[in-house]
């Protein structure tokens, strides 16, 4: 058996808890082991059918979900580690740092996503809202919590049936935020004079917490163990190698393959987008004298939401905010983009998709050049971070995408349908558990996650009580306030645990909408 004081980042729970599981891996190298078991979820498949910004059924055309989007991250996330480690430059620092196994990496990657709830995004922002307001979760959710919440907990297919029972090194992987929303670590990174990316509280919800994290405070043990090979070597609150890595491959994935999806379903028009950024390259030096009011007042105009981008970058991205850097960004999105991919409608032919081919190979490869090791990187980096001038170019992508696709009436129209569902779905959900007449009745997956979440609750109220402390600074005490996060956090990790389908067919069902009694939507 594979003994795990050889190297640390080898740990796994179990191994740490003196057990010793049978061998049930094919792989003997303990980090392409996790590979499989992360592929070998019923959690993975499951992305097949989440949205990753729109619906393939809604689309009438092959676009991104969530299972090809975590392939294509792992894709990139493998070729970029393989490419670090190979490189004599980088080698002594990564090791210094912690290391970077391609295996670590890709494992990672296709785990990265696992928590994420029907509808994409939006499902995140709703359940984060009814996991706060409704059930008074100090932590609500996020999806990369929940993800880690996942292989550590409530998947089964471990050799101990919590978890995937994964490495430390996987499970350090996976932190793309290695923080809770509120207490952990106890030298908070929110509240650094200049917080690290994504811990600042946001804007319009002070008090609440960090915007982003990836730990909720039942997989604190989990945060630490995987945490402890990598003390002395990065901040408490810094990416390891690898999670940096997988981070970039996403960053990198999500600005090239969303631009496909919405050049291929006719939604990036070639006029708006050329008039957006032709306008500001244009304009520049006058679109920079705007005062505030006037460019708010002027918003729709083109060219005055790229200026907004701009100069939100300056103002929180001044460590690597470089005014001729954006503007040659621009120019190469715009000659990329609106000169060569938008300039020819896509009509299916083999051309057009050959088109779109090139296109994402080019941007690919031009953004894994631009990755590089820091030894010493600022607050709001990472030690594997993108060159400048890719940096900006990846920020102008991003905009693209959110201006012209995110920002669309009729995306709207039926992201706040898919909003009411959840809420819904959720409602019906809690009020099944609470009906004492009924409850004997309960999907025996949700009635497990209730047990598991009541243990979790009951624990941390023993032993590490202000972890349940929220952002009112009220402590929850007694049984029945215990037994109501557990009610929670259990609807919470159900939902999560279904498809947008599902979803659908399990509120149609609740809601009597349907007459099918036996469906294949969903099992209970």
């Amino acid at each position: 058996m594979h003994d795990p004081l050889l190297d640390p980042r080898e740990l796994r729970r179990s191994e740490a808890e003196g057990e010793k599981p049978p061998a049930v891996d094919l792989a003997a190298s303990p980090f392409r082991a996790d590979r499989d078991r992360v592929a070998s979820s019923p959690f993975f498949s499951r992305l097949g059918g989440v949205t990753q910004v729109i619906s393939p059924s809604g689309s009438g055309l092959l676009v991104h979900n969530r299972l090809t989007h975590s392939i294509k991250v792992a894709q990139v996330a493998r070729a970029v580690a393989e490419r670090l480690v190979a490189d004599p430059a980088h080698a002594e620092l990564i090791t210094q740092l912690g290391g970077c196994d391609p295996d670590v990496v890709e494992a990672a990657a296709l785990a990265h996503d696992l928590g994420h709830p029907p509808f994409g995004h939006l499902g995140e922002q709703v359940l984060d809202r009814v996991a706060r307001h409704r059930f008074g979760l100090p932590d609500g959710f996020e999806g990369n919590a929940q993800s880690f919440r996942i292989v550590t907990t409530t998947d089964v297919r471990g050799p101990s049936a919590v978890g995937l029972d994964l490495t430390v090194a996987v499970r350090a992987a996976m932190l793309k935020y290695p923080w809770t929303r509120l207490s952990h670590p106890r030298e908070h990174p929110r509240l650094m004079p200049v917080p690290p990316r994504g811990a600042a509280e946001p804007g319009d919800a002070k008090g609440s917490g960090s915007a982003k994290f990836s730990v909720y405070v039942t997989e604190l043990d989990d945060m630490a163990q995987s945490r402890m090979p990598f003390s002395g070597r990065i901040d408490a609150w810094q990416q390891t190698v690898e999670a940096s890595v997988m981070d970039n491959a996403d960053d990198i994935a999500y600005a090239i393959h969303d631009v496909e999806d919405f050049h291929r379903v006719g939604v990036l028009q070639h006029a708006t987008v050329s008039a957006e950024l032709s306008t500001w390259l244009n304009q520049a030096p006058e679109l920079a004298a705007l005062t505030p009011a006037e460019l708010a007042a002027e918003i729709r105009k083109p060219g005055r939401s790229l200026e907004k981008l701009r100069r939100r970058l300056h103002l929180k991205d001044a460590w690597i905010y470089d005014d001729e850097a954006f503007m040659l960004a621009v120019a190469r999105v715009r000659h990329e983009l609106v000169d060569g991919l938008l300039a020819v409608p896509f009509d299916g032919s083999a051309e057009a998709e050959q088109n779109v081919a090139e296109f994402s190979a080019r941007w690919t490869g031009r953004l894994v050049d631009g990755l590089t090791v820091l030894a010493d990187p600022p607050a709001r980096s990472a030690h594997v971070a993108l060159a400048p001038q890719q940096w900006h170019e990846v920020q102008v992508l991003k905009f693209v995408h959110h201006r012209f696709v995110l920002e669309r009436p009729d995306l709207a129209l039926h992201q706040r349908g898919q909003a009411r569902l959840l809420t819904t779905l959720v409602e019906a959900l809690d009020q099944w558990l609470t009906d004492r007449h009924e409850a004997a009745r309960l999907p025996r997956r949700l009635h497990d996650l209730v047990e598991l979440a009541d243990a979790e609750y009951t624990a941390l109220s023993h032993h590490v009580p202000d972890a349940l402390v929220g952002a009112t600074g009220e402590q929850p005490t007694g049984r029945d306030a215990i037994r109501a996060l557990a009610r929670g956090r259990a609807i919470v990790d159900f939902v999560c645990s279904l498809t947008d389908t599902q979803a659908v067919a399990m509120l149609d069902a609740l809601s009597g909408r349907t007459g099918q009694l036996w469906t294949d939507a969903f099992v209970l």
